[in-house]
């Protein structure tokens, strides 16, 4: 196994194939079926009356009065994550902007690589310098079923990485990034959400969220950002999370009503998103679904993965995983690892410089609500979003290329199944 020592966290990159399997198998015989679903029904983590109640608040619109911004791009979590219903994908991008110095690294843009697309007032509105001249957009992510995703041990992540490069002959090495969960106090763990795999836990992406999509402090990120790097205090009319000066342990500010553990407790109970049955079961589609495996698109984008068994602690011991979201075969699509593939942005978030271009794989399970695809959502064409691979990927490429048109319709009708 190669390994990478990096600035900001350890970025491993995996080349060591396991030595008995042609197929890496994660599957538990114990284990059930994830229940899947755009139905607004819970998973059976939360109670229904609970669930509707976190939603509500995942739904929810901040203004001035409750902290929002001043610099932020969205007023709800749900402004982002609401296709075809709360929780699942949208054409809301964030933009985010840096350069390289002189000797070639990345540099992000003054106060952060995130550029905010709004502000609430006009003096302190973001816009790209002209010297920031690497940029990207990034589209928002499906959160539906992700409570099941966080519930996925190391060990599991680290079977299917040690597995690729025996499946690909080489040439398909995934990379798993390590990042702390806030909530444990700096203990770490293998990051599973967003594009740059930057964070591991579902409470800590809510903060993380809430800060740089909102503008709202909460009690693991507790300094608001900057305009560009000019400070946005004179604007900032709510004060910041900090504990309650008559009772320490209680949380004040901003996020004084403890937003967060709602966001992520509503993703936590949500179900995984659900296949067209209706297409899959078409001809055309299950000789796709056949083809998806044989030119090798399957490596990449895992058709199933287990659960941790329930009671196994996980996020550094901060959470348990329940007997919802234990023991559950989940079909992604995806593998939650960095990789190479030829469409890397040059951005570097939170594994060195090594990692400028390396993107998590997006996983395809509710595919057929996505219009804009790739991670900017600049390609609006399965075929053409296939085409774009390259890198890690070339082989594979190589071998949907050298399909029949017949055949890659079929794989195309497999993937709008998804």
């Amino acid at each position: 196994m190669k390994i990478l020592k990096l600035t900001v966290v350890t970025f491993f990159v995996v080349a060591l194939a396991l030595s008995t399997a042609s197929r890496f198998r994660v599957r538990s015989q114990a284990a059930t079926e994830a229940p899947a679903g755009f139905d607004n029904l819970t998973n059976g983590f939360l109670t229904q009356a609970t669930m509707d109640a976190d939603r509500g608040v995942f739904e929810e619109r901040d203004d001035i009065s409750k902290g929002l911004g001043p610099v932020y791009n969205t007023q709800s979590c749900a402004e982002c994550h609401q296709n075809p219903v709360t929780g699942g994908i949208s054409q809301i991008t964030e933009f985010r902007a840096g350069h390289l110095d002189v000797n070639g690294n990345f540099v992000d843009a003054p106060g952060g690589s995130l550029l905010n697309d709004r502000a609430i007032d006009a003096s302190i509105q973001e816009r790209r310098p002209g010297t920031e001249n690497i940029f990207t957009f990034r589209t928002s992510l499906n959160t539906l079923g992700d409570g099941f995703v966080e519930a996925v041990s190391n060990t599991t992540l680290q079977n299917i990485a040690n597995a690729q490069p025996g499946q690909s002959g080489g040439q398909i090495a995934g990379a798993l990034t390590v990042v702390p969960v806030a909530e444990a106090g700096g203990a770490t763990r293998f990051g599973r959400f967003g594009w740059k795999d930057q964070q591991a836990s579902l409470l800590s992406f809510s903060s993380d969220a809430y800060l740089n999509e909102q503008g709202i402090t909460n009690r693991f990120n507790l300094v608001e950002n900057t305009s560009l790097g000019r400070s946005v205090a004179a604007f900032d009319t709510v004060p910041d999370n900090q504990p309650c000066a008559s009772a320490p342990s209680v949380n004040c500010g901003e996020d004084g009503d403890e937003d967060i553990n709602a966001f992520a407790a509503f993703m936590r109970s949500s179900k995984a998103p659900p296949r067209d049955t209706a297409l899959a079961n078409t001809s055309d589609a299950i000789t796709g679904s056949q083809l998806f495996d044989q030119v090798g698109c399957n490596i990449c984008h895992v058709r199933t993965i287990t659960t941790a068994a329930a009671g196994t602690l996980i996020n550094g011991g901060a959470f348990t995983v329940p007997a919802a979201l234990g023991n559950k075969n989940i079909h992604p699509f995806g593998d939650f690892l960095m990789h190479n593939v030829g469409t890397g942005d040059g951005i570097v978030q939170n594994a060195g410089q090594a990692s400028a271009n390396f993107l998590r794989t997006a996983p395809l399970w509710g595919m057929r609500t996505r219009g804009r695809l790739m991670h900017d959502g600049e390609t609006t064409n399965r075929n053409d979003s296939i085409l774009r691979h390259a890198g890690e990927a070339t082989f594979v490429i190589n071998n949907y290329r050298n399909l029949s048109t017949t055949q890659k319709n079929q794989l195309i009708s497999f993937l709008q199944s998804l």
